[in-house]
């Protein structure tokens, strides 16, 4: 199987899929080159001083429960320090307190002011959380059969719906409608489209079974734990070694791309058969993120003083004002008042910044590619509901979705999803297939956010895709 230049596999780009699945390849006896064109590993997963020597910061991923809940990463038991905030995500919604989400089911729902939605959310986001990682693994692997069908059909039924339709049909208090609707805009997709309402379940459920985490000391070291990991198997990694077409890769018989279809069809050129490339140019690329990081004096003012306690804060109010915010990034357009992701990595994780001061970071959703300058709509976000936050700011940086772009190329117009999560992509990632991870090129395969289960830091599409040449080799 090996090549001439000695080895079994190559792997070109070490985000977390392409991480995992040179050490998944590695692990099973192959040797593995892995290639990345930046000067770092990890991607996505990657941590600087942007704004103030001794500030930490996460470029991209920053909050990773699915990366304690994956079969992939479960498996590999690394040895990385993970950092629990006191409560796992607030939503604060105007002239009342705050809305919690603590590791406890009953704890969470108690705060919902309502018996009625209390009992909702033990019986829906609490039965996801009981179903442990049987539901996990099966909503992670969703071209097989399910590890717990009961319990992924439970799920199913109510995650095929809309976000807006789920929460009116369970809740009946603005305070949990509100909550779910924080929770789904992470899809970044249109709240009244389908399957919405599973992403905001499976993210609850997972505050309350594994928590939302950051990696002590910041994301970088959780790359290069997977970096030791390949070395330690008599893998080779290769930092700022750009490949950019497919003749430049070392000969070998698996080939892995941790790259998104826009870059595929560049990369692969010619090779790939026509109707293979027409799909590839019809995958739709989701909305962009703008991002802000801050240096801090101090902690962020809360008028809830909880919220100081939780490591992510959902700021876009009522379910209504969410969906019309996300309404109008899906039609193109950037809202005047955007749903805003803020993280407070120090709340969990001191170390990211000098004594008494903090890092924070937020980003909005906007157009694919889109240059405006959301940082005044964020930071009146963050004012809304902590007064005297500008008053704080040592530092600022603000990322575009261009600069986004440049940091990593996977982010294709901004887009942290490697490509639209709406239902008509939720499977078909790139194509539909019972084997979406392979191309039509003998021992070339894709395992990219791009292809199935998606976003997120789970390592499950490079988990598959090694998986799958695993299988092709051993059949050859």
């Amino acid at each position: 199987m090996a090549g001439a230049d000695g080895f079994d596999a190559v792997v070109v780009g070490s985000g977390p899929n392409g991480l995992v699945g040179a050490v998944r390849l590695a692990e099973a006896g192959l040797r593995v080159l892995l290639l990345e064109g930046a000067a770092e590993f990890g991607g996505g997963l990657r941590s600087a001083a942007l704004t103030l020597d001794g500030f930490t910061h996460d470029v991209c991923a920053s909050v990773m429960p699915l990366a304690l809940a994956s079969k992939a990463f479960r498996d590999l038991a690394l040895p990385v320090e993970w950092a629990f905030p006191q409560v796992q995500a607030a939503h604060p919604l105007d002239g009342q307190d705050a809305v919690l989400v603590h590791r406890d089911v009953a704890q969470t729902a108690a705060g919902l002011a309502s018996g009625r939605d209390a009992f909702a959310w033990r019986e829906s986001v609490g039965a996801a959380a009981r179903g442990g990682f049987g539901l996990v693994d099966s909503l992670l692997s969703p071209l097989s059969v399910p590890r717990a069908p009961l319990r992924v059909a439970r799920y199913g039924a109510l995650g095929a719906l809309p976000a807006t339709v789920l929460s009116r049909a369970m809740f009946g208090g603005e305070r949990a409608q509100a909550l779910l609707a924080g929770m789904a805009a992470h899809s970044m997709v249109d709240l009244r489209a389908p399957i919405t309402g599973g992403y905001g379940l499976l993210l609850a459920a997972l505050a309350h079974q594994v928590g939302w985490p950051v990696v002590r000391g910041g994301s970088q070291r959780l790359a290069a734990a997977l970096v030791d990991r390949l070395i330690s198997l008599d893998g080779v990694a290769e930092s700022g070694h750009l490949v950019r077409n497919l003749s430049e890769v070392p000969s070998a018989g698996v080939i892995l791309l941790d790259l998104t279809p826009a870059q595929v069809l560049t990369f692969c050129g010619d090779r790939l058969p026509r109707g293979y490339a027409r799909r590839l140019r019809r995958f739709r690329y989701g909305p962009g993120v703008f991002k802000l990081d801050w240096a801090l004096s101090g902690p962020v003012p809360w008028k809830d003083p909880a919220v100081a306690t939780a490591g992510t804060v959902h700021l876009g109010g009522t379910l209504a004002e969410i969906t019309a915010g996300e309404a109008q990034v899906a039609a193109g357009r950037h809202p005047k008042r955007p749903y805003v992701l803020a993280v407070q990595p120090c709340v969990a994780d001191p170390s990211r910044a000098p004594a008494g001061r903090h890092v924070l970071w937020a980003y909005c959703h906007v157009p694919n590619g889109s240059t405006v300058d959301m940082t005044e709509p964020i930071e009146d976000q963050i004012e809304r509901f902590a007064p005297g936050f500008r008053d704080l700011i040592l530092a600022r940086v603000a990322h575009d979705t261009a600069a986004l772009e440049r940091h990593d190329p996977n982010l294709v117009g901004g887009d942290i999803g490697g490509g639209h999560a709406g239902l008509a992509q939720f499977i078909r990632r790139p194509r539909l297939s019972p084997h979406p991870w392979a191309t039509p090129l003998r021992g070339v395969y894709l395992c990219s956010a791009s292809t199935p289960p998606g976003a997120a830091v789970h390592g499950m599409g490079g988990y598959h895709a090694a998986r799958l040449a695993l299988a092709d080799a051993r059949r050859e």
